[in-house]
């Protein structure tokens, strides 16, 4: 019996001897040899077949999955995507060939020990093949389990709200190099981190940033340069939006994210148009970063029962689940969003936040911004293993943070869906970012955070702000959505600064290409919150919370 199935709980009912044929060749359908690792029970006659398709590697400790699989009946082909553990062509980032897929499904159409019968599963990057999979018609494919991973790429992971996502990017880069330096083998990874910290915040000051894949890897890496040279909304990133692949997706449909996942925005606008299109869906959210949930009991549990009941033709659990963080519970939803009642919370002088409107004498805050010493952040939705809820004090205490806080609440405050800020501010450079972050301050003083958004501006107001230097801006900051409860005697607390770093790349305010400018300019900035500019934060209370 393989480790996962003991340590998660999810035991066969009939452990079915596995066996493996290692390298087995796959032609894509513009000639290009595909290897793959194909395991399959020995006792069962052309079970149901999962496919994972993947840029990391096979024969690693990811293949405890697959014998999991296996070990309940199911035949499983790992395959490596072009350019990676051994398969030909050329890898392209994010960008993924679709002659991949059409010499995969041919291929296995013409094996004798193919039943006809087809799952997809995997997180994140073997999320996103699956999305592009979906570009062609597949009468077998019966569920897609998918985790962490978006069908469109660049909107909430490389460019969210505008703003580079710098350290995310180069955490990506970093993992991919040092993969590939290794021959895709475990110790050099491991031997990796030891160093990469200290690259990784070295290479995320690099200028001009075009340089900073050099400083990282000592080498050129040709997706970088491109993520750089184009903006968000540039044609460029049509090639990995798969958005228009919804109607071709399976029956059945299993989303799996975390509430510090930088993806789950884009999973979530996916389980809506996924519902309106008449797929089964199936949503789970648990209190997890990137690629985390799945090995967890209640992640391993639930995408198993969804696989487990696709594959048999049985209904299998739909609808919502959620983890609410501060009351550490499951709940079962109907949809997502909930019903909720969006709340104003409202910004005032001498950093206090409450439910009680702007008052007319309100003088605004104040904070200066300087790239060159970029206001840092902790946890949250990065590519690393210290995502999730940090203790956010020593950012706090930085004069270019604002923190607005409630006094301590007198009862429980329940909080599910959507989160967002508005802010009315005023900067000396037009060309400026605008980050909000969301905490919950424990009796003791301890600010954990929950979620927060950021929004980039320009001469012209872009992306959401109206207005020119010396003007007020109406800033509209889209945060993370969440599912927490604020505790009697906790406080709320929402932080407002210009700066990321280095989850976003620093604006280094002079409106010039970000891969070319070496120039950084400081900026002072004026947060109002008087009637005229009534700065808050919405929340989304629950019916009957407090």
């Amino acid at each position: 019996m393989t480790l996962l199935s003991r340590l998660y709980g999810v035991r066969p009912a009939i452990r079915h001897p596995v066996r493996k044929r290692r390298s087995v060749e796959i032609p894509a359908a513009d000639g290009v040899r595909l290897l793959a690792t194909h395991y399959y029970p020995a006792d069962v006659v052309r079970p149901p077949l999962v496919l994972l398709r993947s840029p990391y590697g096979r024969g690693n400790a990811l293949d405890q999955l697959p014998k999991l699989l296996a070990e309940r009946g199911y035949q499983v082909l790992y395959q490596s995507l072009r350019g990676t553990a051994g398969s030909g062509g050329r890898f392209d980032g994010f960008v993924i060939d679709p002659a991949d897929a059409d010499g995969t499904l041919a291929w296995l159409r013409d094996q004798p020990w193919f039943g006809g019968v087809l799952a997809t599963w995997g997180a994140s990057y073997l999320g996103l093949v699956q999305w592009e999979l979906a570009a062609r018609h597949i009468p077998e494919w019966k569920i897609a389990v998918i985790q962490d991973a978006p069908s469109a790429f660049a909107e909430h992971f490389m460019y969210p709200g505008g703003a580079f996502a710098l350290g995310n990017a180069l955490g990506w880069v970093q993992l991919v190099d040092t993969m590939f330096s290794g021959n895709f083998s475990l110790t050099p990874q491991l031997l990796a981190t030891f160093t990469a910290g200290r690259k990784l915040r070295r290479a995320t000051l690099a200028l001009p940033m075009e340089q900073a894949d050099r400083a990282l890897t000592e080498h050129r890496v040709s997706w970088f340069q491109e993520w750089i040279a184009h903006g968000p909304h540039e044609e460029y990133w049509a090639r990995v939006d798969h958005r228009a692949n919804v109607e071709r997706m399976p029956p059945r449909v299993y989303l799996q994210g975390g509430w510090y996942d930088f993806f789950l925005p884009g999973m979530l606008e996916d389980h809506a148009r996924l519902l309106a299109a008449g797929r089964e869906v199936r949503l789970l959210v648990g209190p997890w970063g990137h690629g985390k949930g799945l090995y967890t009991r209640e992640g391993m549990k639930d995408a198993l029962a969804a696989l487990d009941a696709a594959m048999n033709g049985q209904n299998a659990p739909s609808g919502v689940r959620v983890f609410v963080t501060g009351a550490n519970r499951w709940l079962d939803l109907p949809g997502w969003p909930p019903a909720h009642q969006p709340t104003s919370w409202y910004l005032h002088p001498g950093g206090q936040l409450s439910r009680a409107e702007p008052r007319p004498e309100a003088s605004p805050s104040r904070y200066r911004y300087d790239p060159g010493d970029p206001t840092p952040t902790v946890g949250g939705t990065a590519v690393s293993m210290s995502s999730g809820p940090k203790d956010n004090r020593v950012i706090e205490a930085r004069p270019d943070v604002l923190t607005f806080t409630t006094a301590p609440l007198e009862a429980d405050v329940e909080v599910i869906g959507p989160v967002r800020v508005q802010l009315h501010a005023r900067s000396s450079n037009p060309h400026v970012d605008y980050v909000a972050r969301l905490c919950d301050v424990s009796p003791r003083g301890k600010s954990l955070n929950l979620c927060d958004g950021i929004i980039r501006l320009n001469q012209d107001g872009d992306i959401e702000g109206g207005g020119v230097q010396g003007e007020a801006r109406t800033v509209d900051i889209a945060l993370w959505p969440l599912a927490h409860r604020f505790a009697r005697g906790h406080r709320i607390r929402l932080q407002v600064s210009s700066g990321a770093h280095p989850r976003y790349g620093r604006n280094p305010g002079t409106g010039q290409p970000l891969a070319t400018t070496r120039e950084l300019r400081a900026s002072d900035h004026e947060i109002f919150h008087d009637p005229e500019h009534p700065s808050a934060l919405w929340l989304p209370l629950s019916p009957g919370a407090s």
